[in-house]
């Protein structure tokens, strides 16, 4: 929107799928302009359009699950890793990804979000996390990780000024611009017995398997703890006077 050297990919998940709905896996459409609308604008919103009710037609399952979001994210980080490898020699990239959505927390991909939030820091993506619904504490540790912006929106109807005062502008603009003030980061971690954010836990040094009970295996990498016995207090001699 900003730059017409810039590029678009759109994603769409929910608890059965995760799929591109822009580009399109088809041939593109042969579009013309409608009404002074930039092509390109228009081209994005048939194709979005059309894909996405492909995807809500074919989805004829009654029973829902959690949102596959972190394999979403995981994808996108693909495709932006296959973009710059396929780069002209010396063309610099700088890559972001944006997730507007309105499902729930899910501490059970807790170790799934935490590989993509750390890989796209290792790729220098920044991940912005646009909440329709409720607060998510994963995904705003993962903005944080990132250098992203995270915004619960309180009022769904200013949707559209959010996306474009907030979340459009680049990185090295934002800290010119007066935003939303940033909220304190809930940095705790989901166990992995229950996975439910804990404040206090157990923690497998082996491999780092986090539990909210103690438990002598642990069930990740099923190493075997010897449980210390009560301390013995030695006796003190007592000395004999002369």
């Amino acid at each position: 929107m900003q730059k017409a050297q810039n590029k678009l990919a759109i994603m769409a998940c929910h608890s059965k799928i995760s799929k591109f709905v822009y580009p399109g896996p088809g041939k593109p459409l042969d579009i013309r302009q409608v009404d002074g609308q930039y092509e390109v604008f228009t081209l994005v919103e048939k194709t979005v359009k059309q894909n996405l009710m492909k995807i809500l037609t074919t989805e004829t399952s009654t029973v829902y699950t959690e949102s596959l979001l972190a394999g979403t994210i995981a994808m996108a980080l693909c495709y932006i890793a296959r973009i710059l490898r396929t780069k002209t020699p010396g063309l610099k990239i700088n890559s972001r990804i944006l997730t507007v959505t309105g499902s729930g927390d899910s501490a059970s991909q807790y170790m799934n979000y935490m590989n993509v939030f750390f890989t796209a820091q290792k790729q220098n993506v920044v991940i912005d996390v646009c909440a329709l619904d409720q607060h998510l504490s994963l995904l705003q540790q993962g903005c944080d990780i990132t250098n992203g912006l995270y915004l619960r929106i309180p009022q769904i109807q200013g949707l559209l000024q959010y996306l474009l005062w907030v979340f459009l502008p680049e990185p090295p603009v934002r800290q010119k611009l007066v935003l939303p003030p940033p909220v304190k980061v809930d940095y705790r971690a989901a166990c992995f017995c229950h996975r439910e954010l804990i404040d206090v836990g157990y923690v497998c040094s082996v491999c780092l398997s986090i539990f909210c009970k103690f438990s002598p295996i642990c069930t990740t990498c099923h190493t075997v703890f010897k449980i210390p016995g009560p301390l013995t207090v030695k006796s003190k001699k007592k000395k004999i006077k002369l």
